[in-house]
């Protein structure tokens, strides 16, 4: 009875927000059912994650929680701690470490070999330098021809 006590003040000390969904939601660990099911058999409660199932109309009903919500519930669970008495969404650590490592970052460009695309001014800067340094190496020897020809007989200018 002692222990019960003891987690019936450690769950007080949750924000306000867990405090009312665990009310309404218990977790698994505390009233084992299945909390992972989409229908609603023998009066279990469905996960309010995910869509379920009207077990009398076969209608799918929408999740009682958003997405949005989801991941605000998520992050107030990780910050306190009790992240894993939440029932299984997508908004989960473990969840989006596990689609991070299967999908990775699906930025176009970031794969192995690949290149972003970018502006024609920049995809075109690597050549453009490389024609500048071929010109200012090759600077002294135009000085030179050009002192020794002069202005007035001067017709080839560098391209």
């Amino acid at each position: 009875m002692a222990t019960n006590a003891r987690f019936v003040e450690l769950a007080k000390q949750l924000h306000p927000r867990l405090q009312r969904f665990f009310a309404k939601y218990p977790p698994t660990q505390i009233l084992p059912s299945s909390t992972r099911t989409n229908t609603v058999k023998d009066g279990a409660i469905p996960n309010p994650f995910l869509p379920h199932k009207h077990p009398a109309t076969g209608k799918w009903h929408d999740p009682e929680f958003s997405l949005r919500r989801q991941a605000e519930l998520v992050k107030l669970a990780r910050e306190q701690g009790v992240e894993e008495l939440l029932p299984f969404t997508s908004k989960g650590t473990e969840e989006r470490i596990r689609n991070r490592v299967e999908h990775g970052l699906r930025v176009r460009g970031t794969g192995v070999g690949q290149s972003v695309k970018g502006h024609k001014h920049e995809r075109m800067l690597g050549v453009k330098m490389e024609k500048r340094r071929t010109a200012m190496l090759g600077m002294p020897r135009l000085i030179r021809e050009w002192r020794r020809l002069g202005k007035s007989r001067w017709n080839k200018y560098p391209r």
